[in-house]
């Protein structure tokens, strides 16, 4: 699997768009997905919105929860790396950081801060 290190002062503003959620790595059990230390990976659904075009949203893998990320909450990703996958006929783009964190004082949606 090829890494490409992604530069984020290029994606525009950051917005969680899912709080943080544990990856679940067996659908049956309900097994938490583990990184090669055995700590919890878990997700965040960011959108992406750069120089006026349609928002997307990437689904961010971070070992350990992240904390104090509410929905509405912009967001600083550090480390963040795109990882090319295929299984099959199918394939995508995976992302992971190595830390997510709120912009504390950033305007949640709804104008609160």
């Amino acid at each position: 699997m090829q890494s490409i290190p992604v530069d984020t002062g290029r994606l525009g503003v950051l917005r969680c768009a899912i709080a943080p959620e544990a990856k679940i790595s067996n659908q049956e059990t309900q097994e938490i997905k583990k990184d090669r230390d055995g700590n919890p990976v878990y997700t965040v659904a960011v959108t992406v919105r750069q120089d006026r075009r349609r928002i997307s949203v990437i689904e961010i893998a971070v070992t350990g929860e992240p904390k104090g990320i509410e929905e509405g909450m912009i967001l600083k990703v550090t480390g963040l790396t795109a990882f090319m996958w295929a299984m099959g006929d199918r394939h995508g783009v995976s992302f992971r950081a190595d830390a997510i964190t709120p912009i504390t004082g950033a305007l949640k949606a709804g104008g609160a801060s």
